[in-house]
C-alpha cells in the first residue's frame, strides 16, 4: 500500500500538478479518483469538496496543492520544490500566477471548444453523446459559468489567453534547451504547476495540438532524480523564460489580484478591470486572495531581515510590491 495517496482526477490540473510534484519528491504515492463512494468522508475530513486532496501515512486527510508542497518540502528538504530565502520567493510568485491566472486559460479551453467539452464530459460520465447534448449538459452549462467568472467569455479575451499560453509554452521550449527544468538545474512548484496544465488539460484534451513542442514533451518525463546538489538561482539570475513569466504578473496577473482583494475586502461580488485592452469583469473569488496571502507570509515570516530587505526591494523594481510586500514592512 502507498504511503501517500492522491485523490482526484486525470483530467484535472490541480490533480495533476500534486502528481507531478509526488513525482519529483521520490516518494511512493498512489492516485485514485474521488469516487462518488468516498467522496463525502473525504469532503468531511479535508473541508472541502475541490480536488485534489492527500492522504498521509498518519492518515490526515489535507487539501489545496501549495500547503501540501510546503508539508512535503518540511519532510524532503533535499528535493523541495520552494527553494530557501528569497530564490523561494520568486518560485512562489510566479507558481501564483500560474495556479491563479493561467488556468483561466485551461477552463476556456475545455468548454469554449465542442470537441474539448464532449471528450471531458464523456470522460467524466461515461456518456456517449453529439455535440449539441454535450453543450446542454449541466457540465457544460457549469463550465460556461466558469468562463464567464474567470473573464474568457468574450473572444478578445479568449484569442488573448490562448496567445498568453502559447508564449509560455514556447518560452519554456526554448528555455528547456538550456536546462532540464524550467528554472534550471531541478525542478520546482513552478514546473508542477506547469506539468499539472498539461498532463490534465492541454496535452490531454483534443485540443490544441501540442505535438510541436518536443522537448516540453520530455521533460514532462522527468521524475527529479539528477537533482541533488543543484539549486535554483532566479532571483539575481533570472532567465529569458523567469522574465517571461514576470511580464505577465506584473501587467496581467497583479491588476487581478489587487482589484480581486479589494472586491473582497468591500463585500462585492464581482469587479471590473482592464485585461488586454478590454474591460472585462470577473467573479470575486476567495481563494486568490487566500493564495496571495500566503506569498506575503512567507515574505514577513520565512525570511531574515537581510533577506526581506532585498525581496522587498526586488519586489518595488519589478512592479509587484502592492501585491506581495508586507504592510508593516
Amino acid at each position: 500500500m502507498a504511503e501517500y495517496t492522491i485523490f482526484g482526477s486525470e483530467i484535472s490540473a490541480f490533480t495533476r500538478k500534486l502528481e507531478a510534484a509526488f513525482e519529483c519528491y521520490g516518494v511512493d504515492f498512489a492516485l485514485k479518483r474521488k469516487s462518488p463512494e468516498i467522496r463525502e468522508v473525504l469532503e468531511a475530513r479535508s473541508g472541502t469538496h475541490q480536488i485534489p486532496v492527500l492522504r498521509t501515512p498518519e492518515n490526515w486527510v489535507v487539501a489545496d496543492t501549495s500547503p501540501i508542497m510546503m508539508l512535503m518540502d518540511a519532510r524532503y528538504p533535499q528535493r523541495r520544490l520552494y527553494p530557501a530565502g528569497v530564490n523561494g520567493v520568486v518560485v512562489h510568485i510566479l507558481e501564483e500566477m500560474l495556479d491563479e491566472w493561467m488556468t483561466r486559460t485551461m477552463v476556456h479551453f475545455r468548454w469554449h471548444y465542442d470537441e474539448n467539452t464532449v471528450f471531458v464530459i464523456s470522460k467524466l460520465t461515461g456518456e456517449s453523446l453529439d455535440i449539441e447534448q454535450a453543450r446542454q449538459h449541466q457540465l457544460a452549462q457549469w463550465g460556461l459559468r466558469s468562463c464567464r467568472a474567470t473573464g474568457t467569455e468574450s473572444v478578445v479575451q479568449q484569442a488573448y489567453a490562448e496567445k498568453e499560453y502559447f508564449g509560455i509554452i514556447e518560452a519554456l521550449e526554448t528555455q528547456l534547451n538550456e536546462t532540464p527544468y524550467a528554472l534550471g538545474p531541478r525542478p520546482t512548484a513552478v514546473d508542477t504547476i506547469l506539468m499539472g496544465t498539461y498532463r490534465g488539460h492541454t496535452n490531454l484534451d483534443p485540443t490544441p495540438d501540442m505535438s510541436r513542442f518536443t522537448r516540453v514533451a520530455s521533460w514532462n518525463e522527468h521524475n527529479g532524480a539528477d537533482i541533488a546538489g543543484a539549486e535554483i538561482e532566479v532571483f539575481e539570475n533570472p532567465s529569458p523564460f523567469v522574465e517571461h513569466l514576470l511580464t505577465i504578473t506584473r501587467e496581467q496577473y497583479v491588476p487581478f489580484a489587487l482589484a480581486n482583494k479589494q472586491a473582497r475586502e468591500s463585500g462585492d461580488k464581482a469587479f471590473v478591470i482592464e485585461t488586454y485592452g478590454e474591460e472585462v469583469s470577473y467573479l470575486a473569488r476567495e481563494y486568490p486572495e487566500r493564495s496571495r496571502r500566503m506569498v506575503v507570509d512567507r515574505i514577513a515570516n520565512q525570511l531574515n531581515a537581510s533577506e526581506r530587505e532585498q525581496i522587498v526591494t526586488w519586489l518595488n523594481e519589478q512592479g509587484l510590491a502592492a501585491c506581495f510586500a508586507p504592510s508593516t514592512l
